[in-house]
């Protein structure tokens, strides 16, 4: 079992910035595809971000392409979502996932493509 612990939101007006954080455990996170989602009331999941376990790629959804960033720090199980010049149709809770690939370059968009999945952290933007 992994277990996934986002943190970091919280309430900004519109053109602010945030930094979520998404701790792993429970399993070697050096070989994980890690995937940002995020949601609101009645609606479907949506892709974010995503990145492979060697880091080097990464797949953005076109609303937050330019505005946001996805990396990880292997050494601290940790993958972060800096996210600038928020608008509120940022607003959701935002959800970490986490996925098992030989493939240093895999990366999924898809929330089937997923087999972990943290708690979410909500993320708030004013007009």
């Amino acid at each position: 079992q992994v277990q996934l612990v986002e943190s970091g939101g919280g309430l900004v007006q519109a053109g602010g910035s945030l930094r979520l954080s998404c701790a792993a455990s429970g399993r070697t996170f050096s070989n994980s595809a890690m995937g940002w989602f995020r949601q609101t009331p009645g609606k479907e999941r949506e892709f974010v971000a995503a990145i492979s376990w060697s880091g080097s790629s990464t797949n953005y959804a076109d609303s937050v392409k330019g505005r946001f960033t996805i990396s990880r720090d292997n050494a601290k199980n940790t993958v972060y979502l800096q996210m600038n010049s928020l608008k509120p149709e940022d607003t959701a809770v935002y959800y970490c996932a986490a996925t098992y690939r030989r493939s240093a370059y895999y990366t999924s968009l898809s929330a089937s493509g997923y087999n972990y999945w943290g708690q979410g952290t909500q993320v708030t933007v004013s007009s």
